[in-house]
């Protein structure tokens, strides 16, 4: 089990520690939403997590193949629900991973993508679009 202590500084930011490495990270609400957009938003975050995820799966993965995908690349495009409630509609997930790689590598990759656990932890009705780039 991890804690993570979350304070409410006020003018919808929130502070979060996270208990093992004591690391810090700032929240704000979304322009869109009230805020003033200067840090991450809560559903940033979640696209985000989905991002460094799959790609920290991957990276198992590859360690697994003794393989090294040093230097892979991610860009997740979050977008939100025109109805209500508020929330995550679309996630576009284009992972971009340099090397020369076999088939057969470059399925077993996709498949850890595939199954990380954010992904698994996503509502249903959120779209999951994932792109792999293979670079040679």
């Amino acid at each position: 089990m991890v804690e993570i202590d979350i304070e409410y500084l006020g003018d919808l930011r929130c502070k979060a520690v996270h208990g093992p490495s004591k690391m810090e990270l700032l929240t704000d609400a979304p322009v869109d939403n009230q805020g003033k957009g200067e840090a991450f938003s809560p559903t940033d975050l979640c696209a985000t997590a989905l991002g460094a995820c799959m790609t920290t799966i991957m990276g198992i993965q590859a360690r697994t193949l003794g393989i090294d995908i040093a230097g892979t690349k991610v860009n997740v495009k979050k977008t939100m629900s025109a109805d209500q409630p508020r929330r995550i509609s679309q996630l576009d997930v284009d992972i971009s991973i340099p090397g020369e790689w076999s088939d057969k590598i470059k399925g077993q990759l996709k498949r850890a993508a595939e199954h990380c656990p954010v992904h698994y932890s996503l509502h249903p009705d959120i779209v999951v679009n994932l792109n792999l780039i293979w670079e040679s």
